[in-house]
């Protein structure tokens, strides 16, 4: 496929947006006529003196966007739209698959809500159940996410298995010092 071809041929691109400018900046796509998709999700909120049903964007802070690369400056000139994202520079294809999975999701009601973004090997901590607090590495494993614990002293490891929902992703500072070796359970990633 030559570069030519590629820049002028439309694919999907994730725009990121000012907070909370999702709609704004998808009426003003509507509006230039640029095919854009922007999933949502119901949430119940609770006030003191009443509830209310709101549409949220699935994805805060983003609008896709189907364009040929291009045209990226029709999408940068949309007031509430910071940038495509991409690498050094560069913006990167949303891969068609996931936005069709996306648009099934939308289309059909099914019930999807915003979630931290976990892969296998990443630094979790349980949030929810009798293991509230306890931090591990997530692996998958036959399909299902678990959590592994390890105890360093007798070199032994457990594997839980764990909901999505009731784990999230630890962010470290890179600048840490070691583990303290004290501080049971500590976690490896080693299985």
């Amino acid at each position: 496929m030559s570069t030519e071809f590629a820049i002028s041929m439309p694919r999907w691109f994730a725009a990121y947006t000012r907070s909370n400018h999702e709609r704004s900046a998808a009426a003003q796509l509507a509006q230039r006529s640029i095919a854009h998709f922007v999933p949502t999700y119901e949430s119940v909120r609770v006030w003191k003196d009443r509830k209310k049903r709101l549409e949220l964007a699935l994805f805060p802070g983003y609008v896709f966007v189907r364009v040929p690369l291009e045209e990226k400056l029709r999408v940068l000139v949309v007031p509430g739209i910071v940038r495509l994202v991409g690498f050094d520079g560069h913006p990167l294809p949303v891969p068609d698959e996931e936005i069709e999975t996306l648009r099934t999701v939308v289309q059909h009601k099914l019930k999807a809500e915003p979630h931290p973004y976990l892969v296998a090997g990443r630094k979790v901590r349980i949030v929810r159940g009798a293991l509230e607090g306890m931090e591990g590495i997530l692996i998958r494993k036959k399909g299902r996410l678990r959590v592994l614990v390890s105890i360093n002293l007798i070199r032994q490891s457990a594997m839980i298995e764990v909901d999505a929902h009731d784990v999230e992703p630890i962010f470290e500072s890179r600048a840490r010092h070691a583990p303290d070796a004290a501080v049971l359970p500590f976690v490896s990633a080693v299985p």
